[in-house]
This record gives C-alpha cells, sequence and structure tokens, in this order.
C-alpha cells in the first residue's frame, strides 16, 4: 500500500466503494440492482431477485445470473491508500429454482470468500456491505 501526501477527508473518502451492477441470462429470473454502491462508510448495495428460474442446460451463458462489484481504491486516515480488487461472480440456475434460493446462494459464495464483503438475504433481496478486514 503506498502512502500519498494529502489530507484525509472522511466525508470523501467513506463515500468512495464498489459500482454493483447485475445481469440476469435466464430466460425466466430476473436481477433488479436497488442500491449500486458498496461503500467504505457503510452503505450496502442491495440487489433483488424475481421469479422462477429456467435453469442452465447447456454450457452457455445461458441459465446464470451475474453480479459485480468494480474496483476501488480509498484512503485511510494515516494516509495508506487500500486498493480494493473487482470481483465478478456468475452463477448457473438449477431449473424451477425459486429467487430466495439464487439469493442464498450469492450469500454463500460471497461469506465464503477472501475478498472484504459480507452478505445477507432478506426474502429475495441479496444486501452486500464492505468489511475491512
Amino acid at each position: 500500500m503506498a502512502k500519498l501526501p494529502g489530507r484525509y477527508s472522511p466525508e470523501i473518502e467513506l463515500a468512495k466503494g464498489a459500482k454493483l451492477e447485475a445481469s440476469s441470462y435466464d430466460k425466466t429470473q430476473a436481477v433488479k440492482v436497488l442500491a449500486g454502491k458498496v461503500t467504505v462508510g457503510g452503505v450496502s448495495g442491495i440487489v433483488e431477485f424475481s421469479g422462477i428460474s429456467t435453469g442452465r442446460t447447456d454450457a452457455s451463458i445461458n441459465g446464470t445470473i451475474g453480479i459485480w462489484l468494480s474496483i476501488f481504491r480509498y484512503m485511510r486516515p494515516d494516509g495508506t491508500i487500500n486498493h480494493v480488487a473487482g470481483w465478478n461472480i456468475m452463477l448457473p440456475l438449477k431449473p424451477k429454482q425459486a429467487a430466495v434460493a439464487t439469493a442464498k446462494a450469492f450469500a454463500a459464495v460471497i461469506n465464503a470468500g477472501t475478498r472484504p464483503y459480507q452478505a445477507s438475504v432478506s426474502a429475495s433481496k441479496l444486501k452486500i456491505r464492505f468489511i475491512e478486514k
């Protein structure tokens, strides 16, 4: 981590974070981004899944859903710069998979990962927050 000269501004640095995007490649299950940024200061990103999936039937991208958290950098109070890597998560869907099952599958992957994110599920909504380890 590099240390750069300059003034630390908590308002600016805590507002930095990963842009959250999502896309569905399934015919019948959709995903919608409700809150599109996961910030250092604790603002969570939220995606909502809806519908029952058609599911994956071959080796193509059809029958999958993906979420993406972008790369970002922020300054800590001591002046060091932290670089947070992006994360692309694609999951295949099972035929007739409910939206809540999709949300739980994404939460399981995020919570088991080594990246600084934690996820929780409420109904068919997936809430992702940044946690510095």
